[in-house]
């Protein structure tokens, strides 16, 4: 190193500037040939840096917006950072936290959505009216939005706790209302005539499925050695989402689940088909088990409902059936929220109300 540029040296056709920021040594190199005059103004530039970081004002990014210690060490990082390039990496560290199908949720909405419309843009450049002028192009229900959303409001409320960014403009992003669908269940005369056309296999998932208040995705996870015929009960544990098994919805979602006259008579009637098998519910097209909602909802119960002329609606519908005939009969609100696995009867009581006698 020239003694007589302290921190400024030549190497090959380049300068290496070399100064201590933030307690950590930093070497920038500087596409210039080494003359005599380059290495002076180097020096002073040199110079520059440490009075601006003896002043408590020097911001990396202005004096070397090329570098990778721009977006370590800038004073304003967000402006170097795209949305592209934070959104990959925010999923990325997801993975270790969420389920597989909400990791597959986030990628769907990232890579169709938040990354065509909002991805060349740095992390600083985002502003509320983007996200207004997006929404009024989206021909979408109110839900979908906010949770097309969602991803882009926990990448700036980390950025913003991490120190990236100053503000965060999605705070300003009011959410969308959604309208509370109504349950749907069906009445015991329904119940009768759908499952009057289902047979086999398929009647006694649907059976079980009146009976005991399942999500479909824990009905077709459900495994023999969760049910407890000899006390009355079977254990919810897992659920199958996409084919993949994967804990329940929530922590109060793993639970013991007492078995109705009905949904005992669907097991024993089961046995017959799959209680040499790990799962309960087998698809009697493959032989194996469901692996998701869809096959279910288009080869089974849409065609039963068409054939006895019941207006449509999804098969989470016999979820609801148990809770409104539960209710009805005058079974506690609380014995109810614990069955179809809710923490509270709070939402027993919102969506179900009226069924309470």
């Amino acid at each position: 190193m020239d003694r007589r540029h302290a921190g400024v040296r030549a190497r090959g056709n380049s300068i290496v500037l070399d100064f201590t920021y933030q307690g950590q040594r930093c070497r920038e190199t500087l596409k210039i040939k080494p003359t005599k005059t380059a290495l002076k103004e180097v020096s002073r530039k040199r110079e520059a840096i440490l009075y601006d970081i003896s002043m408590g004002k020097f911001d990396y990014s202005q004096h070397f917006p090329n570098s990778k210690n721009s977006i370590n060490l800038s004073s304003s990082p967000g402006r170097f950072i795209t949305i592209e390039i934070a959104l990959k990496g925010w999923v990325k560290k997801k993975e270790k936290y969420c389920q597989f199908s909400t990791i597959r949720g986030y990628n769907t909405i990232i890579y169709a959505h938040l990354i065509p419309e909002f991805g060349h843009l740095k992390l600083s450049d985002l502003k509320p009216s983007h996200i207004e002028d997006f929404i009024d192009d989206l021909c979408l229900s109110n839900k979908r939005i906010n949770n097309i959303l969602s991803p882009l409001r926990q990448l700036f409320k980390d950025a913003v706790f991490d120190e990236i960014i100053d503000k965060d403009p999605m705070q300003r992003v009011r959410f969308l209302p959604v309208e509370q669908r109504e349950p749907q269940p069906l009445t015991l005369k329904q119940i009768d005539l759908v499952l009057s056309q289902l047979h086999a296999q398929e009647h006694n998932l649907f059976k079980f499925a009146f009976w005991s208040g399942l999500r479909t995705s824990e009905l077709i996870g459900l495994r023999w050695e969760d049910i407890d015929f000899k006390n009355n009960r079977f254990y919810v544990r897992v659920a199958v989402v996409g084919g993949r098994e994967k804990t329940t919805k929530t922590a109060s979602g793993q639970r013991t689940v007492d078995l109705h006259p009905e949904s005992i008579a669907a097991l024993k009637s089961q046995q017959q088909y799959t209680r040499r098998e790990e799962r309960v519910f087998h698809d009697p097209k493959t032989d194996k088990p469901w692996t998701g909602d869809q096959p279910i909802r288009k080869r089974v119960w849409t065609p039963a409902l068409k054939a006895v002329k019941i207006p449509y609606r999804s098969p989470y519908q016999t979820r609801h059936t148990f809770a409104s005939m539960m209710l009805s009969r005058g079974e506690n609100p609380m014995w109810v929220a614990q069955q179809m696995g809710h923490k509270d009867w709070g939402m027993i009581r919102k969506v179900y109300g009226r069924w309470i006698a």
